[in-house]
């Protein structure tokens, strides 16, 4: 038999960690001589039982539909972000929490319908998450819907130009987004340009491949713009979950 590490023996006697708590109890241990709330926002069982979800504190004891629907209404952010699910990869849970943590615009699985949800934390209930067959799909849905916001912003350019006034400006911002808007692959392929010199368009889909092999190689030809995160150990590519989280972060640092 091994005898024990100095260190866990240490940290076992250093009375650590002393956790915060997280979320709050039933409502009337929270709130003592309140009322109960009769929003219809508020989950009468998380009002019984407490929310220990890992969820801002304004949406505490909220149902997982009004905290979808506010977010919606709060507005997301019009970037998208897909991942190729041909390997089952475990990534694909964090990717989803990460979007929900950014409110991206959706969220794309583009190959078997099972993914792994363990790392999203169930996130991917308060995100619209779509799922795809093919990239190929996946780039048709794509050009569609940003052909129909451009369509919607012309129209609404011309009814409003005779008016001028804060819905003016929207419309044509959303339809210089829709001109703009491109598919961006993120991987380390020759030709990609480094992410940290790239200007990413305000309206865009985020690509990502899979943990190893990376995107596939169509993926990479129906792609406006090849993007890459610099490196400098012997690694050649970052946790594919992490790459997505960098990428995203990087759009918000010059959009939000």
């Amino acid at each position: 038999m091994h005898e024990p590490n100095p260190i866990d023996i240490a940290a076992k006697a250093s009375g650590e960690p002393l956790f915060r708590e997280v979320g709050v109890g039933p409502w009337e241990q929270a709130h003592p001589g309140e009322p109960r709330p009769d929003d219809p926002r508020f989950d009468p069982d998380l009002l019984d039982e407490g929310d220990r979800r890992n969820v801002l504190d304004r949406y505490r004891y909220w149902t997982v539909e009004a905290i979808k629907a506010d977010l919606d209404t709060r507005g997301r952010h019009p970037f998208e972000v897909a991942v190729e699910n041909w390997t089952h990869d475990f990534n694909i849970g964090s990717m989803v929490r990460t979007a929900n943590a950014f409110t991206a615009n959706r969220v794309h699985i583009v190959g078997p319908h099972k993914w792994n949800r363990k790392g999203a934390l169930m996130t991917e209930l308060y995100q619209h998450v779509v799922n795809h067959p093919s990239i190929q799909d996946l780039v048709d849905d794509w050009h569609t819907r940003i052909a129909a916001e451009r369509a919607d912003a012309e129209r609404r350019i011309a009814e409003l130009e005779l008016a001028p006034g804060d819905r003016l400006e929207q419309a044509r911002h959303e339809l210089h987004m829709a001109q703009h808007a491109k598919i961006i692959a993120l991987d380390i392929v020759p030709g990609a340009v480094p992410i940290e010199t790239y200007d990413f368009p305000e309206r865009c889909l985020m690509l990502f491949g899979a943990e190893g092999p990376g995107l596939s190689q169509k993926a990479i030809d129906l792609a406006d713009d090849v993007v890459y995160i610099s490196q400098f150990g012997s690694v050649r590519s970052i946790n594919a979950g992490a790459a997505a989280a960098v990428s995203m972060h990087a759009w918000i640092s010059q959009h939000a």
